[in-house]
């Protein structure tokens, strides 16, 4: 009782656990947290240094006794542990300013679609053990087409691409469930990677993850630019050991993440390959819809659009798709319990 009492006074969440970020809404408040999923912990003593934000600041940086680690990898967990703590952080932290302690939140998280029993269970005994009294588990594909208003519900073909952190998540959407979809284990993470590698082979240059993800983000592409861009980068020579800076340009960042990216449009291609005529055509007149962080890479769009030959639209604030989609569900949790997979009670 007094467990039900204390959860009438807790703040009812949406969580996108990402691989590279996590999300929390706040029903009736909107989103709130909106922070890297990097944990710094002392190995010392096994206590949480920093969480967010702070914590991928110590990206490469860090002392042997402090370990920065994701707690999630592929958007699934690999350290059950730190997710918990992390979760318990992020509910500690919403309710901060309120009078309770031990905060009883119903809890809705986004996970990816081929999740096995094992790894969904994992996510549902984190957030159980980070405090939450109920957990509801949602696809993300579904959350993402909530997120983007995409009618659902009804008998017409919704086409979402999810390019996240750890996972693109494609899906062809009908009558509240997924006709057919892809799941893939590679999406912006790996593009980070594919600069490191391109950079180190061609330059012998060595720059960490946050050079590589700054790279991404100010001259990385998909397609062709309307004016070349160049940056210079800086890290260390695999041949001295000395600082050394080099200038790159855009083309050169487009060649690096070109295997990658046509890895994921082979796979747009191969969804609509599997999906019934009549919802093809649908799909065709009314395009799909682009979401998640790595749909902030400039041209990607025009690159599916030229490829597929479908138009291929960006919703405002992409990353935030999956949860805005589980704050929607929260919002009138009982209308929508047909969208999620199963509930679990502490």
């Amino acid at each position: 009782m007094f467990k039900n009492l204390l959860g009438k006074f807790s703040y009812d969440l949406g969580i996108d656990l990402g691989t590279s970020n996590t999300s929390v809404y706040v029903k009736s408040k909107g989103i709130v947290v909106n922070e890297p999923s990097v944990v710094a912990i002392n190995n010392k003593n096994q206590q949480i240094v920093a969480i967010g934000e702070e914590a991928k600041k110590m990206i490469g940086k860090n002392p042997a006794h402090i370990s920065v680690v994701r707690p999630l990898m592929d958007g699934i967990v690999s350290d059950f542990e730190v997710t918990e703590k992390t979760l318990k952080y992020f509910v500690d932290r919403v309710h901060r300013e309120s009078f309770l302690s031990a905060p009883r939140p119903r809890v809705v998280i986004g996970v990816p679609l081929d999740i096995t029993e094992v790894e969904r269970k994992a996510v549902e005994d984190a957030a159980l053990s980070a405090g939450a009294r109920e957990v509801y588990i949602i696809e993300e594909p579904l959350a993402a087409a909530i997120g983007a208003r995409l009618p659902i519900t009804e008998a017409i073909g919704n086409m979402i691409i999810d390019f996240g952190g750890g996972t693109t998540e494609i899906a062809v959407i009908s009558l509240s469930g997924v006709v057919s979809s892809k799941s893939l284990k590679i999406a912006g993470s790996e593009l980070d990677w594919d600069i490191i590698n391109y950079v180190r082979e061609k330059y012998n240059l060595f720059v960490g993850e946050n050079s590589a993800e700054n790279i991404k983000h100010y001259i990385g592409s998909a397609y062709p630019l309307a004016e070349k861009m160049v940056m210079e980068i800086r890290g260390r020579d695999l041949y001295t050991g000395l600082p050394r800076a080099i200038k790159i340009t855009d083309e050169e960042i487009r060649y690096a993440l070109s295997k990658t990216i046509n890895i994921i449009v082979d796979n747009i291609k191969s969804t609509v390959e599997n999906t019934p005529p009549d919802l093809v055509s649908e799909i065709y007149e009314r395009g799909m819809v682009l979401c998640g962080g790595g749909a902030q890479l400039k041209g990607i769009e025009r690159l599916i659009l030229n490829e597929t030959k479908i138009p291929t639209k960006i919703i405002d604030d992409p990353a935030t798709a999956v949860v805005r989609g589980t704050g929607i569900v929260l919002e009138d949790i009982e209308k929508m319990k047909d969208l999620l997979i199963n509930i679990s009670k502490e």
